[in-house]
C-alpha cells in the first residue's frame, strides 16, 4: 500500500505579513533614527578603523597619481 504524505500549505509558503501604513513607517523611521543618534552616532571611531580609512585614502591617492 502506497502512503502519500502531503505538506500543508502553511509549511511550504512563507506567511503573508500585513503592510505598514505610511504613518507607521515614518514613526518607526523616526524612532530608529533617534535610537541610532543616541547610541552609535555619538561614539568615536575606533583607532583600528581610523587606521584602515587612512590606508584606504592613501591607496586611493596613489592610484590617482598613477593615471
Amino acid at each position: 500500500m502506497k502512503q502519500v504524505v502531503s505538506q500543508s500549505r502553511e509549511s511550504t509558503q512563507e506567511p503573508i505579513l500585513p503592510a505598514l501604513c505610511t504613518e507607521a513607517q515614518h514613526r518607526l523611521g523616526r524612532t530608529l533614527r533617534s535610537f541610532y543618534e543616541r547610541t552609535v552616532d555619538g561614539q568615536p571611531i575606533p583607532l583600528d578603523q581610523v587606521d584602515l580609512l587612512l590606508r584606504l585614502r592613501h591607496r586611493e591617492r596613489e592610484l590617482q597619481r598613477q593615471r
